[in-house]
């Protein structure tokens, strides 16, 4: 008999696991802007312009 809280089983979707992925990867993304920022003296797209 199969356990109704299977964890084998493939999410899809907006499930919590996958938007706290996502948050957490915005996260990293908003502070390497930032970083990106400072370091440069730059804003992100003065940044890319002068690549």
């Amino acid at each position: 008999m199969k356990s109704p809280n299977n964890t084998n089983e493939a999410k899809f979707g907006f499930t919590q696991s996958a938007e706290q992925l996502n948050g957490r990867l915005a996260m990293i993304g908003f502070i390497a802007l930032i970083i990106t920022e400072v370091v440069t003296g730059h804003g992100s797209l003065g940044f890319l312009t002068g690549l």
